[in-house]
């Protein structure tokens, strides 16, 4: 059996881990974490995700939340993830980052600590949008830079960080396709007279909104012909099933970064 903590387990995420873990006999939840401010402090989590009583409650003692599992799984908020990070990697435990919107310095941290750990963090957990990252990668290196790339994504209005981590994957992936820097031909969004588009620019476009789980649109267009490969997530029961194949997939694992593409054997 492996033990997870929960981190960010009053959030959206963090409540469909506690809906869905019930569906990985491998898996147990052993600690709940959230901010000390938080309302749930002290609840138990598997009530505040209306999944019934686990006899937990959630506290704000990350330290020894890591250290009481073997995997911990983070969906919180990226100012808190170096400190995961180094807990990870001060007791010898497991990781899976979920959390996006990382600055460079939160993702040196975690790089540090993948020395030490195994470390999965994807933007995104559900198959579906794996699959997509590699197709996408497939058809811009088929396409070449005849084909104009824009990418499009949609979320709920309470989403921080844009454009989602996801997009930034799915536009690395097009740059790799192509054998681009993506920092030297992206382009988040546009205003304003900024003239006829680039050759072999990327365009990159968030918009928020209601409450949608996430829409994911890859559009390769030329003359006489557009290309369109599109995700769209109705739940979020969907990521957090591929968190938790993710926790099942880590223990074991020589120290080192992985994703998503190696959880599924697609690299």
């Amino acid at each position: 059996m492996i033990k997870i903590a929960i981190v960010g387990a009053a959030g959206r995420m963090g409540q469909a881990l506690t809906r869905c873990v019930r569906q990985f006999p491998g898996l147990e939840v052993v600690a709940a974490v959230e901010a000390a401010t938080s309302p749930a402090m002290g609840k138990d989590p598997g009530v505040v995700a209306g999944a019934g009583e686990t006899g937990l409650r959630i506290t704000s003692d990350l330290a020894a939340a890591v250290q009481a599992a073997d995997v911990a799984i983070d969906f919180s908020f990226h100012e808190n993830v170096p400190q995961t990070a180094r807990l990870a990697a001060r007791h010898g435990r497991g990781l899976v980052i979920g959390t996006t919107g990382l600055t460079p310095e939160e993702r040196a941290t975690v790089e540090q600590a993948a020395k030490t750990v195994p470390i999965m963090w994807a933007p995104n957990m559900s198959l579906g949008v794996n699959l997509l990252f590699a197709l996408t990668q497939r058809a811009a290196a088929a396409l070449g830079l005849d084909y104009d790339a824009e990418i499009v994504e949609i979320h709920h209005r309470l989403k921080k960080d844009a454009p989602s981590g996801t997009a930034l994957r799915l536009a690395e992936s097009v740059a790799a396709g192509r054998g681009q820097d993506l920092k030297a031909v992206a382009v988040y969004g546009r205003e304003g007279l900024v003239g006829e588009r680039p050759h072999g620019e990327i365009g990159v476009h968030a918009v928020r909104g209601g409450d949608v789980v996430g829409d994911h649109t890859v559009m390769f267009a030329t003359e006489g012909e557009r290309i369109e490969l599109t995700h769209k997530a109705t739940s979020r029961d969907t990521l957090a099933r591929g968190a938790l194949r993710a926790a099942l997939w880590v223990p074991g694992r020589k120290p080192g970064l992985y994703d998503m593409q190696d959880v599924l054997g697609l690299r």
